[in-house]
């Protein structure tokens, strides 16, 4: 026996034994994972009496009964549509602050131009009566008959303008500069023609066609210096223009900083003498047969009032071409501007509008691409205000505010 556990391997010896945890050491491990578990929880636990069905000793409950009943009455009462709107109205602030910060930057550079002797003219909207649009109908001397068409249409007279622009923050104007003789023939014939009317908007300026870039630029400068709008439009006196509609769409954009409203095209750069449209400067668009970049068409646009006191600041060193709707294009195209291209102050005469007119889709503007305006505007601007023109009442239903 004694050889045989001589054979046997010696006993493995036994593994030191783990010390024992203090009491210290276990209270705090408890200690923490009950913290740990309330911070889980996310509330205090509870002890509950023993249930009344007999079932003695107590239970601990994370979540009462009525803490699960109201978690899914909320989950049974959201409702899709709620967020929704919520996410809609947190867009629109976030669009009218952007608003109030382009307003303030503007602002801001009005008193450097001040400060430093400025570029042009200031725009203040500190004590201007306060609009929601200017529509400045652009004019010439030999236009009368283009005019009366429109106070016989579409444009109010006397009371009903000053009622427009009172109540509705609507003010209507024709533009018109002064001749190469100030106080000649032409110029007496508007001062007869504005004591009687009391719609002309004069401005310091040189009147003629190859000038109407110019003239452009002084009517927003002169504009945002005289009325404190949240836009400025320019359209032709030889448009039909719904003005409820016009402004029922520009309110779309109240709250949208530097928004530029028109029809938007990119025609092509002519560069060969004689032609209408002809472009003197066509090499500075690159090369024979490129287009223009994109700009709103001249018979009617608006632009808001950030953009158009940046126009009056800057006006002197805004270069013009020969087309007053591209010069305009050139002035925004390096901004942070917002380009809305909208169809519907570029529809054509009848039948065009009138079909819209009774899909319930009525026109803001209508005129003739092939006349770049209504073709004999004087003789077919009331027949074109029956069968497009969208009432009386439209424009008192529009709110200013």
């Amino acid at each position: 026996i004694q050889a045989l556990s001589e054979r046997q391997p010696q006993s493995e010896k036994k593994a030191p034994r783990a010390r024992p945890m203090s009491g210290k050491a276990v209270f705090v491990l408890c200690a923490t994972s009950f913290f740990v578990g309330l911070l889980l929880s996310g509330r205090m636990t509870v002890l509950t009496p023993p249930a009344s069905g007999g079932h003695g000793g107590s239970r601990i409950a994370l979540f009462s009964d009525d803490d699960c009943e109201h978690r899914r009455k909320l989950e049974e009462e959201s409702n899709p549509n709620d967020v929704m709107n919520e996410v809609s109205r947190t867009h629109q602030a976030i669009r009218s602050l952007d608003k109030s910060v382009s307003s303030l930057e503007m602002e801001l550079a009005v008193e450097r131009a001040k400060r430093n002797g400025g570029l042009g003219a200031a725009v203040p909207s500190k004590g201007l009566p306060k609009v929601f649009v200017v529509v400045g109908i652009n004019t010439a001397f030999s236009s009368k008959k283009r005019r009366d068409s429109l106070r016989d249409t579409w444009v109010p007279r006397g009371d009903k303008l000053r009622q427009l622009e009172k109540e509705k923050g609507v003010v209507v104007r024709f533009v018109i500069g002064h001749s190469a003789t100030p106080g000649g023939a032409l110029d007496r014939a508007i001062d007869v023609e504005e004591a009687e009317t009391r719609d002309f908007m004069r401005l310091d300026h040189v009147e003629g066609y190859h000038e109407l870039s110019s003239k452009t630029r002084i009517y927003f400068a002169a504009a945002v210096a005289t009325w404190d709008a949240a836009f400025y439009v320019k359209v032709d006196d030889d448009v039909h223009v719904n003005l409820g509609m016009l402004t029922n769409r520009l309110a779309r954009y109240r709250t949208t900083p530097r928004v530029y409203v028109g029809c938007m095209k990119s025609g092509p750069v002519l560069s060969q003498k004689g032609v209408k449209y002809h472009e003197p400067e066509s090499w500075k668009f690159g090369d024979e047969g490129n287009k223009y970049f994109r700009h709103a068409t001249g018979q009617i646009y608006a632009i808001s009032r950030d953009l158009a006191s940046y126009i009056s600041i800057n006006q002197p060193i805004l270069h013009r071409f020969a087309n007053e709707d591209v010069s305009l294009g050139a002035w925004l195209i390096g901004l942070e501007v917002e380009h809305v291209d909208d169809r519907s102050l570029c529809c054509a005469t009848p039948p065009d509008c009138e079909w819209k007119k009774q899909a319930g889709n009525v026109c803001a503007a209508s005129f003739d691409w092939s006349c770049s305006g209504i073709c004999k505007s004087v003789d077919r601007m009331r027949a074109i205000h029956s069968a497009c023109g969208e009432g009386d009442g439209a424009v008192s239903n529009f709110a200013a505010a």
